[in-house]
């Protein structure tokens, strides 16, 4: 019996097309207009002072979610601990707990730097689609893990940055050859670093996951790689701001995730299927489900955020910590914490103190009760406070945002 023909990969047109043909464009830049307008309104929604603390927040959300898509997730609890430096005895769980924190801190190192270039857009796209940017996103998720976490299957050890040196395969997709791996890269940022502004953006980066994933760059950690690159390229054109991300979403739809991923991995299905080596049609649902994921994410967080309904929130939130909780937190916090949720500035705690109309002595208490409970925060022992969300909130302050976190407070995780 012969063996099945494997595809050998060794040039760059045979991952063509990047984008879809121009006349196939409209549709999908009108899905993309739709995605902009809903940023607009997350960024009109949200209020200053959740913002630094939502952030936080968001990281770990979008830990949790990229490596749920992986099999290698844990628990929003057990991702709070970890930022404690208080890792499990389960080896395993350790390792997961290690790979989380990592995520979250190479998104937020990541994001700093972009920050630092948005002066300059068109410096931002030249670094993104580089072979450089790839390499320091790729060491940013692995570096300073320890060796067991980085040992692959073969038993050799990833080398956090540097390119594969072997052939793999995904599933029924065989990678390029290795030694092809860098042209591959230098056409795939050539031509996505080229879009323009807008609509264009957002459709080459949805376009740029998927070849990202088929090139396949790293020996291992090319899944977090192509989402981590995602949500940056989403962040560094103004698009998010830290304030939502696909993850969640590609995580809440894996299934199709995973499916439509493979099926842009195959060949062109005839005559009317473009004119690339891979098939047009399947990149072009691809990207469309991407925007869908964008979309559904960014009006999410916009009902989330929306400011009429927060004080009502927050009164819910302290009224169960109250009557049911018993840890110190009351009602009287309901008018500072609104204001600090509201406002562009921490407030002083003797502002702070005055506004929950409490004597002295019960006002130190109850800003004491609050920081502990991480319902405020604060950067210095007598410093000003600034709105905290802790996880036992989510499902008063952003109901629906993050179930798993909620489940956890709920069952005391």
């Amino acid at each position: 019996m012969t063996a099945p023909k494997i595809d050998v990969y060794d040039a760059p047109h045979q991952f063509e097309p990047l984008l879809p043909e121009r006349h196939r464009l409209d549709a999908l830049h009108e899905r993309a207009a739709d995605v902009i307008a809903a940023c607009s309104a997350v960024h009109a929604a949200i209020a200053q002072g959740p913002q630094a603390e939502l952030r936080t927040l968001l990281r770990k959300m979008n830990s949790f979610y990229t490596n749920l898509i992986e099999g290698e997730h844990t628990r929003p609890s057990e991702i709070d601990r970890a930022l404690a430096r208080d890792f499990s005895v389960d080896q395993d769980i350790a390792r997961k707990q290690r790979l989380a924190v990592a995520h979250m801190q190479a998104e937020q190192t990541l994001e700093d730097h972009l920050a630092a270039q948005a002066r300059d857009p068109g410096q931002q796209d030249a670094w993104l689609y580089s072979t450089e940017a790839l390499g320091t996103l790729h060491a940013a998720l692995f570096d300073g893990l320890p060796d067991q976490d980085l040992r692959l299957t073969d038993g050799s050890l990833l080398v956090p940055g540097r390119l594969r040196d072997r052939q793999v395969a995904v599933g029924r997709h065989e990678a390029p050859l290795h030694t092809s791996v860098p042209a591959f890269l230098e056409r795939w940022g050539e031509v996505y670093r080229q879009a323009r502004r807008g609509e264009a953006t957002l459709v080459a980066i949805a376009a740029s996951h998927h070849r990202l994933a088929w090139i396949h760059p790293y020996p291992d950690g090319n899944g977090r790689l192509c989402r981590l690159h995602t949500h940056l390229g989403l962040f560094s054109a103004g698009f998010t701001k830290g304030l939502w991300s696909p993850l969640r979403g590609f995580a809440r739809t894996q299934d199709r995730y995973r499916a439509l991923l493979q099926a842009a991995d195959e060949h062109r299905r005839g005559d009317h299927d473009g004119r690339g080596n891979l098939s047009q049609a399947a990149l072009i649902d691809w990207i469309g489900y991407v925007l869908e994921v964008c979309l559904d994410q960014a009006r999410f967080m916009a009902s989330r955020l929306d400011t009429r309904q927060v004080r009502d929130r927050i009164a819910a939130c302290l009224h169960v910590e109250d009557a049911v909780v018993k840890r110190g937190v009351g009602p009287a916090a309901l008018l500072p914490l609104h204001h600090l949720f509201m406002s562009q500035t921490p407030l002083p705690r003797a502002d702070f103190k005055a506004m929950t109309g409490l004597g002295e002595r019960k006002a130190t208490q109850l800003v004491s009760d609050l920081l502990r409970e991480g319902f405020l925060k604060t950067d210095s022992p007598y410093g000003p406070v600034r709105f905290g969300i802790p996880n036992r909130a989510l499902r008063y302050y952003f109901p629906a945002l993050w179930p798993e976190a909620e489940e956890d407070e709920a069952l005391g995780r």
